[in-house]
């Protein structure tokens, strides 16, 4: 079988700590998530990219593939997604997934992309099924919800299906491959705005290049110096934002924006049901550690969107779509419209 010959090449490069260019990549990956690799054969490459390190082009190549395969939704051209890679250790809050529904409320449209927990206790689908929402809603719900109110979740298993070929080979392996940073770069609604949070500082530049290969409209890809995959309020972040076709690099600290500075202990959070009434309460305006480092990455989706024209403002707009009460209403009605027809 000539993809099997393709595969035996490829490796071999791998295997002497050659680079692939895109197309070899995309060729490689399209075989794995075919089911047409061994488990053999899927453990010799993923592990020989890791130990040389995974480019650009490699990572590139792979996310064009993911995509392609993914099941999609129809979404609007300015559509936003705040997702990181996970697999920060943290056991913070849930960061990204509030921010979402903040952002939503505040003028956003977001299409958030997600899953159950990786190396924490909650991951955006576990604290979002604590707060009623139906994960199984079908494709039309979502799209009917990112329409009426600006904000859908597509749990990654059900749009990624390919990824049953590699899961098993994953599973046994144990550690880290290029997988756990393709998640966030296949976005089901094929969003090109994004907020990408990456678990270490040095894979920010290579991301923010990878988005913008991929075609990113305004992206910001961050990790905060206490190794979250989110911008933090416990010191300064490292990002890199991709605009017209440039990537460039920042660094921004919560001081700047009166944002107090905290331990990385005040934004710990605990199960599922523990960080869904961190947001509930969130939601319903109270003051927290939690609401100020929401608020920054609500700031920062708003700012992708040119719905605000810097982090301050997008934080100002984040606290006002709190502070309204809008930001409740647009969880319950993620709640509602994803549980329609699931009456009893």
């Amino acid at each position: 079988m000539s993809t099997d010959y393709d595969l035996k090449a490829i490796l071999a490069e791998v295997a002497t700590g050659e680079k692939l260019n895109e197309k070899q990549a995309e060729q490689a990956f399209n075989v794995l998530m075919s089911g047409q690799a061994t488990p053999s054969q899927m453990g010799a490459f993923l592990m020989g990219l890791r130990l040389r390190g995974e480019t650009v082009d490699e990572i590139t190549g792979a996310a064009r593939v993911m995509r392609a395969k993914a099941t999609g939704i129809i979404a609007p051209e300015n559509a936003v997604d705040t997702c990181g890679t996970g697999g920060d250790g943290s056991g913070t809050y849930n960061i990204s997934t509030a921010a979402a529904i903040v952002a939503a409320a505040a003028g956003a449209t977001v299409a958030k992309h997600g899953n159950r927990a990786a190396s924490s206790k909650s991951g955006s689908a576990d604290v979002l099924m604590a707060l009623g929402v139906n994960l199984d809603a079908d494709m039309a719900l979502l799209e009917k919800a990112l329409k009426n109110i600006n904000l859908c979740f597509m749990m990654a298993t059900r749009h990624h299906s390919a990824m049953r070929h590699v899961m098993p080979t994953r599973v046994e392996m144990g550690t880290r491959t290029i997988f756990n940073l393709l998640g966030p770069l296949a976005n089901p609604a094929k969003t090109k705005r994004q907020v990408l949070g990456v678990f270490a500082r040095e894979w920010v530049e290579p991301i923010a290049n990878v988005l913008n290969r991929l075609g990113s409209v305004h992206a910001w890809v961050v990790h905060g110096h206490d190794g979250l995959d989110e911008i933090s309020t416990t010191g300064p972040t490292f990002g890199a934002e991709v605009k017209n076709g440039k990537v460039t690099t920042f660094k921004i600290s919560p001081g700047d924006y009166g944002i107090e500075t905290v331990t990385l202990d005040a934004l710990k959070g605990g199960d599922a049901d523990v960080n869904a009434k961190a947001i509930l309460d969130l939601l319903a305006g109270q003051k927290s550690a939690y609401r100020d480092i929401v608020l920054m990455n609500a700031g920062a989706a708003l700012v992708v969107t040119d719905i605000a024209s810097d982090l301050a403002d997008g934080i100002k707009k984040a606290a006002d779509a709190i502070d309204s009460g809008k930001a409740a209403e647009t969880l319950q009605g993620l709640v509602t419209i994803t549980n329609e027809g699931n009456a009893a």
